[in-house]
């Protein structure tokens, strides 16, 4: 986990320091992988700006999803590539951000959203596509769902499992996420945290 922050962390002893003036995602994530139990930060004067700068230089990938609650105030996550995680997809072509965050939800979980909410978060995360870092920036809304029959996982995506969880049950949840994914729990007062570029 990489954390962009304007002020040195609370916990300075927990994280590694990246300098800002040498800072090249492309360069440095090769490094970050060999290192995954280490979080990271790169001090800098307006994060903002500094991340605005990493999306110039780096191939950025667009997505949606969202967080969906039932009647029962459960709420629905998937399990894909061995970590569990919040339904979502690439944006297609001419689609709308919204658009996009219902339809990934009902392909991958086999439901179908009763009601879009506000917007959650924006977060980022980095990985390889075809030999290539690259960032992706996901846009995560509030959805809710009625009471519908079986889940389906989008198996063809690598879902292997889609399943509701109360709110105090999401220990496993918890345990074995992704940063990003943390990101949006922290924001939904699902769990307390903090807020940071993901490298995953």
């Amino acid at each position: 986990m990489i954390l962009l922050t304007e002020s040195l962390p609370k916990r300075k002893e927990n994280y590694t320091a990246i300098d800002a003036e040498a800072f090249d995602l492309k360069i440095l994530y090769t490094w970050i992988l060999a290192h995954r139990s280490n979080f990271f930060y790169v001090h800098c004067n307006d994060a903002r700006t500094f991340l605005k700068v990493i999306k110039k230089n780096i191939t950025l990938i667009e997505a949606a999803g969202g967080l969906v609650k039932n009647e029962n105030g459960e709420y629905l996550f998937i399990f894909r590539n061995g970590k569990w995680d919040i339904p979502k997809g690439k944006i297609e072509k001419d689609e709308r951000v919204k658009e996009a965050a219902v339809r990934e939800v009902e392909e991958e979980c086999g439901i179908k959203v009763s009601e879009l909410g506000d917007k959650i978060c924006k977060t980022y995360h980095v990985y390889i596509n075809r030999g290539e870092v690259v960032l992706k920036k996901t846009h995560w809304f509030k959805m809710r769902c009625k009471a519908q029959g079986k889940l389906k996982p989008q198996k063809e995506e690598g879902i292997t499992d889609v399943r509701w969880f109360k709110k105090h049950h999401i220990e496993p949840i918890v345990e074995n996420t992704f940063p990003s994914i943390m990101d949006v729990l922290v924001k939904q007062k699902l769990v307390t945290g903090r807020v940071a570029l993901a490298a995953e």
